[in-house]
């Protein structure tokens, strides 16, 4: 598979949060304001970049050789929360208002089935690391695309008024799922 075409397949048409619906946690929690969704972007494609390089050359110098894959699993989970508290560490030193504002949500990246699911992914497609790598950014940068547009729609939705019965968590329920038929439309561009 091309790079190319990993990039356009994991942008647009299997979009991690879009079609895959992996992620949606932070997908909706974080996304009420852009620059918070964009920060949220940026730490999520540093840490599922890192995290799959370092899974992918544990996977393969150790799980593999040593036929310990049934550890696949809880492995790539303590690697993905060691980079993550790595993450934290430094954003709080160098972006405090990022860190700030990302909040609670920033462990979440701990959790975030995005960063995992992409690791178990590269290893189930059985990439190499370059095409790997490439498969991770690609999804890093899809989830952040989705969730900036989500963002934004969020905010421009703050300046309307809306019935009392769809207000808070409906609509952006109804909005995530108008942003996702939306992103169907790619679905032809991966044949």
């Amino acid at each position: 598979m091309s790079f190319l075409m990993i990039f356009v397949t994991a942008i647009f048409v299997n979009n991690i949060v879009l079609s895959q619906f992996l992620g949606i946690c932070p997908f909706l929690g974080v996304s009420k304001k852009i620059s918070t969704a964009a920060g949220m972007g940026v730490a999520v494609t540093f840490v599922m970049v890192l995290s799959t390089i370092v899974t992918y050359i544990i996977y393969n110098a150790l799980l593999l050789p040593l036929d310990l894959t049934f550890m696949t699993t809880v492995t790539f989970i303590l690697v993905i929360a060691a980079l993550v508290q790595m993450v934290e560490i430094i954003m709080k030193k160098t972006s405090p208002g990022l860190y700030q504002a990302l909040g609670i949500y920033l462990p979440l990246i701990t959790t975030n089935c995005t960063v995992l699911g992409v690791s178990l992914l590269v290893v189930q497609k059985e990439f190499d690391l370059s095409h790997g790598v490439c498969f991770a950014l690609a999804n890093s940068l899809g989830f952040t695309l989705a969730i900036v547009l989500f963002a934004g729609l969020r905010e421009k939705l703050s300046f309307v008024a809306l019935p009392k019965a769809v207000q808070g968590a409906p609509i952006a329920l109804i909005t995530a799922g108008l942003l996702s038929m939306a992103f169907m439309g790619f679905s032809g561009m991966g044949n």
